[in-house]
């Protein structure tokens, strides 16, 4: 079963092993420890972001970033309407994909996001390079927005909105 829980701060020595792995390097555009603190992020309370690990009966299998993009401080993501979260997700382990849990932890991250944090519509950035991301996003049900440049990464904004609700 996969549930996603709290990171802290003994998860960033697995961050770092996965951050080693030339698949999430490749679809990072370069190791996220280049770009982000974690011990200093992990420290921050924010109200706009969740930072996740995700686990299959109990064994960490990835990471889950959920962010309200109207609220986020750095505005990375522009001038978005409110109800508008991002999502970053990735699988550690070679071992661990192409099983079908990139598409359970999925499932558990879109859910939070609408039911916990009522969101209407949910963004993802892979790089345009990452073609076998982008299929899985398709398929899951995004639908590509337009390229854009997120400093030097050239991405393929991608958008999930809630389905209506009858009533």
């Amino acid at each position: 079963m996969v549930e996603l829980r709290p990171m802290c701060a003994d998860d960033v020595a697995l961050i770092e092993r996965w951050d080693a792995d030339p698949a999430v390097r490749a679809a990072l555009d370069g190791p996220a420890m280049d770009w982000w603190d974690w011990e200093a992020e992990l420290e921050r309370d924010v109200p706009w972001r969740e930072l996740l690990i995700a686990e299959d009966d109990g064994r960490p299998i990835g990471f889950v970033q959920l962010t309200d993009a109207h609220d986020e401080e750095t505005h990375y993501w522009g001038d978005v309407e409110p109800g508008t979260w991002a999502l970053d997700i990735w699988l550690g382990s070679g071992a661990d994909r192409g099983r079908g849990l990139g598409r359970r932890v999925m499932d558990d991250a879109t859910e939070r996001c609408f039911e916990r944090h009522g969101a209407t519509t949910i963004l993802i950035d892979p790089l345009v390079t990452n073609t076998q991301a982008i299929g899985f996003y398709e398929r899951y049900g995004f639908s590509a927005v337009g390229e854009r440049h997120f400093d030097d990464s050239l991405c393929l904004v991608m958008r999930l909105d809630r389905a209506p609700t009858s009533s």
